[in-house]
């Protein structure tokens, strides 16, 4: 999400500020670890609700995503098929995998012993994903699945980790086969909908959530989510109903006809250079195109449903960029300045895929502001009197729920704590830190295990640079 920066009246306000902050969300004093600097703190904010993962987890994992693999069927390969069983079962999966790939032919076509193997490769992946993630068990689920393509546990397991990892194998025709596999299973008809949002077929994306919501009768967290989900694709579908489009060859623009004939090309233009200079500097370029719409500033909120201090969004459910555009054709600084901000959030959702829950709203905004180049005060300048400092753990959650001048502070210090990440670790940290997060790791075990420092360590570093720079 972006906000504009206020330079010119953010300074002034400052000792102001710190009272508002203090009157709107500072609820009790509390003390941090190893932060003498921060006085009060304010309660965490809720995240988002994510998107459900296609399969269940914790204690009914076995009973759902693994296959049975204690009877090896009789053949004269019987003794090999049951030494790779044994290897998987004591987690000597790089010995078992040499062995899967090294089967003869025979096994792999014999209808005796062909269901099988697909069964060992699907535990296999799953041993796997329980180390690496999915980024290694899609390719043993691949093998699974063209194996045995009508086992709906493989292909569950399968469609899970493309979902992760936002493969191309989940497509249309996969997707069908899985609806006929597993007909009661909401996750396909999810999956269709995001394919459908993303090729700008929003009227069916909706049918499709309202299957999947009528197959989740019985979870009431994804019912939750579909209906959030299914309103703001409806409420996008009027919207943009009436709206050109215009492409690029990695963006498409929207926008209305009669008010914003002249911005899509300008658009384009800085879309396309955002493209190619953030992508270098960051190491990754988007998968696919990504979509740009462009509101009306008098209508802008109502479309989106941001909050009132917003001057652009990224809906990682619509995968879109949305933002106002009057005054765009006189002030291409500040556009230009909306949409490179934006962009890297697109960029970081289609990095992370379906982990970028994991990811804290501060390093979010902090690399969208590092990357895009925004010109945003330094912290220090703008911090005056007994302004405190609002701890990263509390802005990690959805920022859209925070007054105006809190969510100043929380930019701020996005900002301040991304650089100095930036340049005590590099990019190279920063990289290291999004593969764990991709792979699941909370921001602290992120923090620990690939900087090797806590976050109670990365917070103090930080407020301690701060302090240096204000003396």
């Amino acid at each position: 999400m972006y906000r504009r920066n206020i330079r010119h009246i953010l300074i002034p306000l400052a000792v102001a500020l710190a009272s508002v902050v203090g009157y709107n969300l500072f609820l009790r004093p509390v003390l941090p670890p190893q932060s003498a600097q921060l006085t009060e703190t304010i309660e965490p904010i809720a995240p988002p609700p994510a998107p459900p993962q296609p399969r269940s987890s914790g204690s009914e994992e076995k009973s759902v995503r693994v296959l049975d693999q204690s009877v090896v069927p009789s053949s004269p390969h019987e003794g090999f098929l049951e030494a790779i069983r044994d290897e998987i079962e004591k987690h000597n999966l790089s010995l078992a995998e040499t062995k899967l790939k090294e089967l003869p032919s025979a096994v792999l076509s014999n209808a005796n012993t062909k269901p099988f193997v697909a069964t060992l490769w699907n535990n296999l992946g799953l041993h796997q994903e329980r180390l690496d993630g999915t980024r290694l068990s899609v390719k043993a689920f691949k093998r699974a699945a063209d194996l045995d393509d009508s086992n709906p546990v493989i292909l569950m397991n399968l469609a899970h980790a493309y979902w992760e990892q936002r493969d191309r194998g989940l497509n249309a025709e996969f997707l069908m086969k899985l609806m006929k596999v597993a007909p009661e299973e909401p996750f396909p008809h999810l999956a269709m909908a995001d394919l459908l949002q993303e090729q700008d077929e929003l009227q069916e994306a909706a049918k499709h959530l309202d299957q999947a919501a009528g197959r989740a009768r019985h979870d009431p967290a994804l019912q939750s989510y579909l209906a959030a989900v299914t309103t703001k694709v409806r409420r996008t579908q009027s919207v943009e109903s009436r709206m050109t489009a215009r492409s690029s060859t990695h963006f498409v623009v929207k926008f209305d006809g009669e008010e914003d004939q002249s911005t899509w090309i300008s658009a384009l233009e800085i879309l396309e250079e955002a493209y190619r200079e953030i992508g270098q500097k960051f190491g990754h370029f988007p998968s696919k195109p990504i979509m740009v719409v462009l509101h009306a500033k008098d209508s802008f909120q109502q479309a989106t449903g941001s909050p009132a201090w917003a001057d652009g969004l990224y809906d990682p459910s619509l995968g879109r960029i949305q933002i106002p555009t009057q005054g765009a054709t006189t002030d291409r600084k500040a556009l230009a300045s909306v949409l490179r901000h934006e962009y890297v959030h697109a960029l970081l959702r289609d990095r992370l895929g379906a982990s970028s829950g994991m990811m804290p709203t501060w390093l979010n905004e902090g690399l969208a502001m590092q990357l895009a180049g925004d010109a945003w005060p330094e912290l220090d300048q703008a911090m005056q009197g007994d302004m405190k400092v609002i701890p990263l753990t509390y802005l990690e959650g959805s920022w859209s729920a925070l007054p105006a001048s809190t969510s100043t502070v929380a930019y701020l210090e996005a900002n301040s704590a991304t650089r100095y990440l930036i340049e005590r670790w590099g990019m190279a940290g920063v990289d290291e830190l999004l593969k764990a997060l991709q792979a699941k790791s909370t921001m602290a075990a992120a923090l620990q295990d690939k900087l090797f420092v806590s976050y109670e360590q990365f917070h103090q570093q930080w407020i301690e640079s701060f302090e240096r720079s204000r003396s």
